[in-house]
Parts: structure tokens; sequence; C-alpha cells
């Protein structure tokens, strides 16, 4: 019999499906990573947010009685609140007034011009909030 001419051999056919899938697996994967970065970074910020409330609220019902006390505590406070340009120059100016409460065995009651200060510095955080 005559051997058959017309019948090919087989061809081999490129097949890229696994890669694609791959492709499509890491797409998807760095999209999901993004989103729960947006969702931590969003929850993060608020969480800052209350815990600079709660920080003015400390700031704001300090107790002026025990001044040397009151003078680290509003430093403290202070420093943590201050962000924005404006607060950091109120509490820089602040600093060196309650500095003088600070180092000291024994202090005098605050002045005016230390409360005066201090109000401003209030008065300008309760406003960025």
């Amino acid at each position: 019999m005559d051997e058959l001419r017309d019948i090919k051999p087989l061809l081999e056919i490129p097949d890229s499906s696994y890669v694609l899938f791959m492709i499509s697996l890491l797409f998807i994967a760095i999209i999901i990573l993004y989103l729960l970065y947006n969702f931590g970074k969003r929850l993060w910020e608020n969480r800052k947010k209350n815990m600079r409330e709660v920080y003015f609220k400390r700031l704001k019902s300090v107790d002026w009685s025990d001044s040397k006390k009151t003078a680290y505590e509003v430093t403290f406070l202070g420093r943590i609140l201050s962000t924005e340009p404006r607060i950091e120059e109120i509490y820089k100016q602040l600093l060196p007034l309650l500095s003088s409460y600070k180092y000291q065995k024994v202090v005098p009651s605050v002045n005016e011009e230390t409360l005066r200060q201090y109000d401003l510095l209030v008065h300008v955080v309760d406003e960025s909030l």
C-alpha cells in the first residue's frame, strides 16, 4: 500500500494560559494589598485623631495649683500636639515661660503671662482639631 502523504504530524501549540493565570493572580494580589494598605492607613489616621483629642482634653483640663507638675504636663502635651507650624511657634514661645517652674525645688504660682500664652495654645490647638 502506498503511504499516505496528506496526514501531517501533530503541531505543538504554544500554551501561555499558566503564565496568564499567574500574572492575573499577581495583579489581584497587588490590588488586595493596596486596598489593605489604604484601609490600615485610614484606621491609623483615625486613631491619631482620636489620640489628639484625648491629649487636647488633658491639656485643656490641667490644674494650675501645682505649677511644677503642670509645667511638665503642659510641656509634654504641647510637644505631642504641636503638629502644625502655628501651634509649634506658640508652643516654642510658651516653653521658656514654663521652664521657670520646672527646675526648681520650690516654685511660685503661675503668672498671668504664662496663663495667657497657655490659653492661646489651647485656643489654637482647639481650632486645628
